[in-house]
């Protein structure tokens, strides 16, 4: 073992409290319940589209609220940017999406005395301490299945929720941003 890893050991040798383990076991609880209720009502999300920027917002934060399941936001983007501006559609839609996202995040933190003494986690650990802001924007940018993992491991790794929506919501942002252009110029002829 090197002196590095030994010290990113014992970071986590500190007692935990009690009021740090409820935390953890509300945190996961909330995730897992969102994640539930959202699957059950996924026939009624997109009649939120109608209400405009606040529709795609709330349907972005409950497409976004999952633990690895995707419920449709995508759709609702698209479409939506034909009619409304697309700049703001995928402003709204980002910002929705981002603070879905932070179910992973409470997942991640519920979940920090599970698989903190992990090799392939300590591996992951060391590049998310020096680039977890960074991997966090890329993976709201570009579409893909991983995005919960990060937010788990960010939570994990007690990155600042601010930072971690922040960071978030301007990838998910211009993500969505383009997926409404991309709406207004294909379907903005009709």
């Amino acid at each position: 073992m090197t002196i590095h890893e030994n010290t990113l050991t014992t970071i986590y040798e500190k007692p935990h409290s009690l009021w740090i383990t409820v935390q953890r076991i509300v945190a996961f609880l909330f995730a897992v319940g969102i994640t539930i209720a959202i699957i059950s009502a996924r026939e009624t999300i997109s009649d939120y589209a109608i209400y405009g920027y606040p529709g795609v917002f709330i349907i972005s934060v409950i497409g976004n609220a999952t633990l690895i399941f995707p419920a449709p936001s995508f759709t609702i983007v698209y479409a939506t940017g034909a009619i409304l501006n697309p700049y703001l559609v995928g402003i709204f839609a980002g910002c929705g999406a981002a603070l879905g996202e932070m179910t992973g995040y409470l997942a991640g933190f519920s979940g920090h005395g599970i698989v903190e003494n992990k090799d392939t986690y300590h591996k992951i650990e060391i590049l998310m301490r020096k680039w977890g802001l960074v991997i966090i924007f890329l993976l709201a940018l570009i579409p893909n299945p991983f995005f919960d993992f990060g937010g788990i491991m960010a939570g994990t790794l007690r990155i600042r929720w601010w930072k971690f929506l922040l960071v978030a919501a301007c990838g998910k942002s211009i993500r969505f941003i383009i997926l409404a252009l991309i709406g207004e110029f294909s379907l903005g002829e009709w």
